[in-house]
């Protein structure tokens, strides 16, 4: 995901968004300073989906509506993802998880009373393919709104920059529904667990961006060391 520089942010809340940011914890992720974009390019050829380092390999439609389970260092989460509140968003997340792309994924940025965030991948060889991989905007829904507990697509100012970041809002945050922030789903068990994800660091230091996409969860969890962690993510199957 490109980044705006703060200069040219228009709003305090907006420029949050927009600047992403990083941070984790997480006993089973590999924190090695030593490890190198070469460590990480190799390790990539054992993924088990095609999808992971060719997002053309992950473009199915999503159910109308469906169930992912969260499991996090902080306890299980369960998100419903409604399609018709944003369809290409919906269809994003449905791959993304079904090819088992949020696998030790960490919540790197964490601001109270605003959000969680969430997107980028451990690995910089899978970053390097799909953050440019954006979806295009959706109108989203009228009456859904950016409230406690909804999840919504981070994203640059400019037109369908979409790609695999997503915020959980802590706080009601109604004011970004007008800014194209459109909601794709909301927590409905688990929120007890969403909320006491750590929020300790509050904002990223922007200069930090560049590190986590490039370098994965060495730098991130180096930087942020105590922030949770997506261990692994999974369908629900319908009933």
């Amino acid at each position: 995901m490109r980044i705006l520089p703060l200069e040219v942010c228009t709003s305090v809340s907006v420029c949050l968004l927009i600047l992403a940011g990083c941070a984790s914890q997480g006993g089973a992720i590999d924190t090695d300073p030593n490890r190198t974009f070469q460590d990480d390019v190799k390790s990539a050829k054992q993924y088990d989906h095609p999808g992971m380092l060719d997002p053309s390999k992950a473009t199915e439609q999503a159910p109308a509506t469906y169930k992912v389970k969260l499991n996090t260092t902080k306890g299980d989460m369960v998100i419903q993802v409604n399609r018709d509140w944003s369809p290409n968003g919906a269809d994003r997340f449905y791959n993304l998880v079904k090819i088992g792309y949020f696998k030790d994924v960490v919540f790197f940025r964490a601001v109270p009373n605003f959000m969680v965030q969430f997107g980028i991948h451990g690995d910089p060889a899978v970053n390097a393919k799909w953050k440019e991989a954006n979806i295009k905007d959706d109108a989203g829904k009228e009456g859904v709104s950016n409230d406690v507990g909804y999840l919504t697509f981070a994203k640059t100012g400019r037109p369908n920059s979409r790609s695999t970041q997503f915020f959980i809002n802590i706080g009601n945050n109604g004011r970004l529904d007008s800014m194209g922030f459109t909601p794709i789903g909301k927590v409905v068990e688990g929120m007890d667990n969403f909320m006491k994800l750590n929020t300790e660091y509050g904002e990223n230091k922007p200069a930090d961006q560049p590190g986590f996409q490039s370098k994965g969860n060495a730098y991130i969890l180096g930087e942020y060391p105590n922030l949770d962690v997506i261990k692994s993510a999974q369908i629900i199957p319908s009933k």
